[in-house]
C-alpha cells in the first residue's frame, strides 16, 4: 500500500507516477478506506478495473448474517444469528464483524468455550449458532468454493487441530475441470 499514490491530475499512481488503470486487491476494503487516499476512491471508482470489486465489502461484514436471519428466520441454509448478544442461543460463536482467518473467535458449548486471539472486535462482534465440524482422525475439514460468472471454479479445503480454522492450517486446493 505505500507503493500506492494520488495525483490529482492522473489518480492514483506507481512510485514512477504511472497511472494505474488495473487493481488486483488483496487488502481488505475497510482497511483501504481508512487509509489517506480513501476519500479519493469513490471519486474514481468506475475509472479502474477492480479485481475484487467493493460490493464485496458487504459480504465480508459478518453484520449481514443477523440481518439475513431477521428477514428469513428457520430458512434451512442459514443459522440463526444475533447482533451484540447471544440472544435465544445457548451454544454460539461469536465473530467480529470485519475479522479474517478464525481471528478474534470465541466458540462456546455446553462442553467447552474455545477463544481465538487477534487484532478484531473493536467494531462489534455478531453471535451465532453452532455448526459443528466433523471430526476426522483428530482433523476438522472446511471446504471453501469458488464460483466465477456463475460455475464452479475450484475448491479448497483447509484442516485444523481444532474447530476454529486460522490461516496456520493445513491447505490442499483443487480446481473443477
Amino acid at each position: 500500500m505505500p507503493d500506492i499514490g494520488w495525483n490529482s491530475g492522473r489518480g492514483f499512481v506507481d512510485l514512477d507516477e504511472n497511472k494505474i488503470t488495473s487493481i488486483f486487491k488483496l487488502y481488505p476494503w475497510e482497511w483501504m478506506l481508512a487509509e489517506g487516499f480513501a476519500a479519493h476512491l469513490l471519486e474514481i471508482y468506475r475509472q479502474m478495473n477492480w479485481i475484487e470489486p467493493i460490493w464485496k465489502m458487504v459480504l465480508s461484514n459478518k453484520g449481514i448474517l443477523p440481518l439475513m436471519w431477521e428477514l428469513n428466520p428457520g430458512h434451512p441454509n442459514l443459522l440463526e444469528a444475533y447482533a451484540d448478544r447471544p440472544g435465544t442461543l445457548h451454544e454460539y460463536v461469536r465473530k467480529p464483524l470485519l475479522s479474517r482467518e478464525g481471528s478474534n473467535i470465541r466458540l462456546q458449548t455446553r462442553e467447552r468455550v474455545i477463544e481465538t486471539s487477534g487484532p478484531y472486535g473493536k467494531e462489534g462482534y455478531i453471535y451465532q449458532a453452532v455448526a459443528s465440524l466433523p471430526s476426522l482422525d483428530g482433523w476438522y475439514p472446511v471446504i471453501g468454493s469458488w464460483i466465477i460468472d456463475g460455475e464452479a471454479a475450484g475448491i479448497g479445503v483447509r484442516e485444523s487441530a481444532t474447530p476454529i480454522t486460522d490461516h496456520r492450517e493445513k491447505f490442499v486446493p483443487h480446481i473443477i475441470g
